[in-house]
């Protein structure tokens, strides 16, 4: 088969819906009083992609929220988006979120995004509140560690005939191949080269995956289209 050139990806507005689905931890920062809070699974996510935060981590915000007008306190919202595969450079992407943050009710806050900004491979992209909130998590994001591992550890040979697909069957200098992100559109590899250097290359699916029981399927229709159809 010929290769797309282009591989599809999520849109900017979905991944960054992705990661707040996704993520267990963020840091949030108030700006009244230049305070700052590591939250770690303290926080859920509506359907508006508002975040809403259990058990308030201080006292004092709390009582300083109380005393802020309606609209609340301006804060930030901090999220990193880290590969689950342990290798080198695992950072993948990173989300700053910049809204008001007010009281919904006994012990929980709710941070309403009026802006977003996602940060991939040291490009910053704006991503529209609207968008964001219309946004969708992808459908693998729950389970995409298990996947990756899965990957990972059991199938050195399929990674190595994915890898063919883009280096059209130039493997020279690679040492190791992981499985470094996946989503219903694709899924990300990073080559492993002698001395060090390491490259990150993308396959699209040729058939998005509808959730994680398919994904072996659209691996299958990228190595052997003809079989996968039937």
């Amino acid at each position: 088969m010929v290769y797309p050139v282009t591989p599809p990806e999520p849109t900017d507005a979905e991944r960054a819906r992705t990661i707040l689905a996704a993520a267990d931890s963020l840091a949030l920062s108030v700006t009244s009083g230049g305070l700052r809070y590591e939250c770690v699974a303290l926080h859920t996510v509506d359907a508006a992609s508002r975040l809403l935060l259990l058990d308030p981590v201080d006292p004092g915000l709390t009582a300083e929220l109380a005393a802020a007008p309606g609209s609340g306190l301006a804060a930030f919202a901090e999220f990193t988006d880290i590969a689950p595969v342990a290798v080198r450079d695992r950072v993948r992407a990173r989300l700053a979120l910049s809204g008001r943050l007010a009281s919904a009710g006994p012990d929980t806050l709710v941070f309403r995004p009026a802006r977003a900004a996602l940060s991939v491979d040291d490009t910053v992209r704006t991503v529209d509140a609207a968008a964001l909130g219309a946004a969708t998590p992808d459908p693998l994001a729950r389970c995409e560690a298990e996947l990756l591992d899965h990957l990972d550890t059991g199938h050195a040979d399929i990674l190595v005939q994915l890898t063919d697909l883009v280096r059209h069957g130039d493997l020279s200098g690679i040492d190791r191949i992981r499985p470094i992100r996946l989503d219903r559109k694709g899924l990300a590899l990073r080559l492993e080269r002698t001395g060090g250097a390491i490259e990150d290359v993308r396959l699209g699916f040729l058939t998005e995956a509808q959730g994680p029981y398919d994904v072996g399927l659209r691996i299958q229709e990228l190595l052997d289209p003809a079989t996968a159809r039937h």
